[in-house]
């Protein structure tokens, strides 16, 4: 046999064992649907050299031993997430919704409890100006989280109001996720921010980009947004440190965002959030803030509060969190199911829980923007709308921006808020916070907002679903094909 051949045959063994590989790691990949196993098996078989690096990037969700182990070192540390917001109001919630918030419980741990205020912020610029007073009002301690945080007027005006707490004394700590916010990390403004004495950390660090792959996937992020005041004031919502015109991805502006400011024992949950991702990635140990009692105003209005619960979702807790929740509202919804979210690539149950809502009689409507900033995630979406139609789902696509919120009202009664969107990145990839909580003025509230979004999204029909064309058709539904690759 030639000396080429034998190379050849050489190539050709290691070629097939590598496939072989990487197909048995497919396979043995733990909390895989069965359409997902045959996916990447497809595209590693069909093409192999793109197949398997594609793996190798996307193919399954690491953060990384060592992120992982600070993060339970981090939640080892601290007091146990029952403990830190006082005693369980599940005999306040009527019986009803008492199984939403124990499926909250199995996430975190966090207890749904009582006394519990909230304030529904007007607009972007509102919950800018709102938590820049807050700030400025701080006697003890700032925490805030974010995803993106921008250079912008909003941005600077949030690190200004940091620079001057820190000034008088206040200990104030900033972290933002370090892809999310890479230019601000990288800038002046930060650089500033940690001579005027605000504390800084940034969360996931990437790194080498080419090391980063052997450590954990890169597109694993911390998505929060997360500010707490003086450990008596939270924010929640979808917003991140940023302008309504977004600059980074200006043309799809303005953006639409919710956000709410908290009031109550549900501080401290959001507190033990920021809390654990501060210490997993500092040596400082935060645990003596939940040794401080409960502020007063808490505990006075245990009666006419009402009763919340975070949920922090993430690679750090149990799997499928996230659309287990979602699921669990869908499927508890009798009279009205309202949701906007940007981002819609659902998993099987999820979509299924959506149409059977629809089915039994629930007016369930949903809302996404018109223009999406990710082509891919529009594609996707449209995908699933015949479906959704066919089921007596109403879909509204929003035309005044591009419509960020993510919010969930249910009969009423229930809402859900914070940053999670409907889709497999938040579900596997993204650390994400929300809020979940039983109050019809709230929840009256961030319906009417709702409201205001419905009444700029005309509705989708199935005439105009049923007009797309093969070709596009074609295109939306191989885009979902990779829902479960990626």
């Amino acid at each position: 046999m030639h000396d080429s051949a034998v190379v050849a045959w050489l190539l050709f063994a290691v070629h097939a064992s590598l496939q072989l590989v990487f197909i048995v790691r497919a396979l043995l990949r733990p909390h895989r649907e069965p359409s997902s196993r045959f996916a990447w098996v497809l595209v590693i078989v069909l093409a192999p050299v793109i197949g398997i690096l594609a793996y190798i990037l996307f193919g399954e969700v690491n953060l990384g031993r060592k992120a992982v182990a600070r993060l339970r070192a981090a939640l080892d540390a601290l007091p146990p997430a029952a403990d830190v917001a006082g005693a369980s109001a599940e005999a306040m919630i009527p019986e009803r919704w008492v199984p939403l918030f124990r499926v909250g419980y199995s996430v975190n741990h966090f207890l749904p409890v009582a006394g519990n205020r909230a304030a529904l912020l007007p607009d972007s610029a509102s919950a800018i100006a709102a938590m820049v007073a807050d700030i400025d009002a701080a006697r003890h301690s700032v925490h805030v989280l974010f995803y993106i945080w921008l250079a912008d007027e909003s941005g600077v005006t949030v690190m200004e109001a940091l620079k001057r707490a820190a000034a008088r004394g206040v200990v104030c700590r900033a972290m933002a996720d370090d892809l999310g916010s890479r230019a601000l990390i990288r800038s002046m403004h930060w650089r500033d921010m940690a001579a005027s004495g605000v504390r800084l950390a940034a969360a996931l660090p990437v790194g080498n980009p080419l090391l980063r792959l052997f450590k954990g996937r890169i597109d694993m992020r911390n998505h929060r947004k997360i500010a707490v005041i003086d450990n008596a004031i939270t924010y929640c919502g979808s917003q991140n440190c940023a302008d309504a015109a977004f600059a980074v991805k200006a043309r799809f502006a303005p953006w639409v965002d919710v956000m709410a400011r908290f009031e109550g024992p549900v501080v401290r949950q959001n507190q033990h959030l920021f809390a654990s991702n501060w210490m997993a990635q500092t040596d400082e140990d935060l645990a003596p803030l939940f040794a401080e009692p409960l502020p007063a105003q808490s505990q006075a209005t245990s009666v006419s509060g009402f009763v919340a619960q975070v949920i922090g979702s993430g690679a750090g807790v149990r799997y499928s969190a996230m659309p287990e929740t979602f699921v669990a509202l869908m499927n508890a919804a009798r009279r009205e199911l309202v949701i906007t979210t940007p981002y819609y690539v659902p998993d099987e149950p999820i979509q299924a829980a959506l149409c059977a809502s629809a089915r039994r009689g629930v007016a369930t409507t949903i809302v996404f923007p018109r223009r999406n900033d990710s082509w891919i995630v529009a594609s996707a979406s449209r995908s699933y709308y015949r479906d959704l139609l066919e089921a007596g789902v109403e879909i509204r696509e929003y035309v005044g921006g591009l419509l960020h919120a993510k919010t969930l009202t249910l009969d009423g009664e229930v809402t859900l808020i914070g940053s999670a969107n409907i889709d497999r990145r938040s579900f596997e990839l993204n650390a994400e916070n929300n809020i979940l909580l039983h109050d019809e003025t709230f929840t009256r509230a961030v319906r009417a907002r709702q409201q205001v979004f419905l009444d700029a999204a005309p509705p989708v029909t199935k005439t105009q679903v049923d007009a797309y064309s093969p070709a596009r058709q074609l295109w939306n539904n191989t885009i979902a094909m990779l829902g479960p690759v990626l």
